[in-house]
């Protein structure tokens, strides 16, 4: 076990609190397919990232927020299996709610959506694609988020399981724990993780005080 102090905890959505990961799949090779792009590295290439920069990445010439509303509108009907990850409800229970929020790149609508289909609170605000000009790998998501809270970034840690996302945060100057549920260890130590758990299962509250000083205890990955 190692401990980790913060004041402040930040989580991405997708791939580490809810598993959205088949809806993706399905939405990106459908679009991807249409395109004539190859399916598995379009789905790469669009995780943890907002879908108009890989829009804009691989169509340059297109309507990108027609093409944009279309990817965004699949997803929000696409909910069968969205689920919450392990350990991951448990988590965001015991944490302090004016301590932890969500920095995803999805678009407002969707991660609204994403998170009550998966039975998950929902924090009063977040920050999505909607609310910044630069997405993941750049800081600017992760800054936003410790904004939120009122504290910098480098009082808070964040959770991620994509390579865009660590370093994300790992720019705005946050402490990254990368979660094992869609990338290679490989990947994610490459990136800049400085811890790798399994998922929210391995992560659990071990004190939090009226110095808003929160102690966190992680299963570290062998």
């Amino acid at each position: 076990m190692s401990k980790v102090q913060c004041k402040g905890v930040l989580f991405d959505l997708d791939g580490v609190l809810a598993d959205s990961t088949p809806a993706v799949s399905r939405v990106w090779t459908i679009w991807a397919n249409k395109y004539g792009f190859d399916p598995a590295e379009t789905v790469r290439r669009a995780h943890g990232r907002p879908s108009l920069t890989t829009i804009r990445e691989l169509l340059p010439q297109a309507d990108h927020d027609a093409e944009n509303s279309i990817v965004e509108q699949m997803e929000i009907e696409d909910l069968d299996d969205v689920i919450a990850l392990p350990g991951a409800a448990q988590l965001l229970h015991s944490l302090p709610a004016n301590r932890w929020t969500v920095v995803t790149s999805c678009t407002r609508p969707l991660a609204m959506v994403r998170l009550r289909a998966a039975g998950l609170p929902v924090p009063k605000e977040i920050v999505t694609s909607n609310d910044i000009v630069n997405g993941k790998p750049h800081p600017e998501p992760y800054l936003k988020g410790a904004e939120l809270l009122g504290l910098s970034a480098a009082d808070c840690i964040v959770l991620e399981d994509a390579p865009a996302g660590i370093r994300s945060g790992k720019a705005a100057g946050a402490k990254v724990i990368a979660l094992q549920t869609t990338e290679r260890d490989e990947f994610l130590r490459e990136a800049g993780a400085d811890w790798i758990v399994k998922d929210c299962a391995s992560v659990r509250v071990a004190s939090s005080n009226l110095r808003d000083e929160i102690s966190l205890l992680l299963s570290i990955a062998m």
